[in-house]
């Protein structure tokens, strides 16, 4: 049992994304489902009859597009890419419903984490697959360097902001084309990036399932001081700080 733990405060990373992608999701739906939308109702149930105040990691995954703000989707704005808009894969349909869940909670913080990536080279690594894939979609998206996510996640409870949701990528958004120019350093020699010709040739040759693509709106988070560096100098200081495999 939770409250058996003694802990004040509980960090729940536990989620289910589908290997090698989002893709998976679509093969094992009742793991997808009680991962991202169940065990987030059962865990503010007990943390709430324990007296622990908690944070959950979410996804900026349930929106498309650049959204209605100038700065992207903001933490009021309605999931536009789930269930309820019948657009999404299975994968982004159950985070949004984990976020439903958690909707009317009064301890939790809602951490949204965006295209993840840091200076380890790894399959899961954003900055990995874009050196391994042999062709990209071109598409502009915010984006979570790990190290600034996890201190910002933190901060919350450490300086007692307010619960509720948090977009907590780093400022700025940013295209593909636009990254792989930054991975100079790490790119290996006489690699060339390819690129498709548009979204819907990639989902006829490369997915299975909708992608979301995505700008996120991060005033609230810095307003209240957590650090969010620029998308650009968080992906200069990985590639400096690069440690291949």
């Amino acid at each position: 049992m939770v409250q058996d733990t003694k802990a004040n405060f509980l960090i729940n990373c536990a989620g289910y994304t589908g290997k090698p992608n989002v893709d998976a999701c679509e093969l094992d739906k009742t793991n997808c489902l009680n991962a991202n939308a169940v065990l987030p109702g059962i865990l503010d149930s007990a943390c709430s009859k324990a007296g622990i105040q908690w944070g959950h990691v979410s996804s900026g995954c349930i929106y498309t597009g650049d959204g209605p703000q100038p700065h992207g989707f903001t933490e009021t704005d309605q999931p536009n890419f789930s269930f309820r808009t019948n657009n999404c894969s299975f994968y982004s349909g159950t985070k949004a419903l984990g976020e439903e869940i958690l909707h009317n909670s009064d301890r939790c913080y809602v951490w949204r984490l965006r295209v993840p990536f840091d200076a380890f080279d790894s399959p899961r690594n954003y900055l990995t697959k874009l050196i391994r894939y042999e062709r990209l979609l071109d598409a502009r998206n915010s984006l979570s360097q790990l190290d600034d996510f996890v201190n910002a996640c933190l901060d919350c409870h450490e300086k007692r902001l307010p619960f509720g949701i948090y977009n907590l990528t780093n400022t700025g958004s940013i295209t593909a084309r636009e990254v792989v120019e930054l991975l100079g350093p790490i790119t290996p020699s006489g690699k060339t990036f390819q690129f498709f010709e548009s979204e819907e040739e990639f989902m006829a040759e490369a997915a299975k399932t909708p992608r979301s693509n995505c700008v996120l709106d991060n005033t609230k988070a810095t307003s209240f001081g957590l650090q969010l560096p620029h998308v650009h100098a968080a992906i200069e200081r990985c590639v400096r700080e690069w440690q291949a495999s």
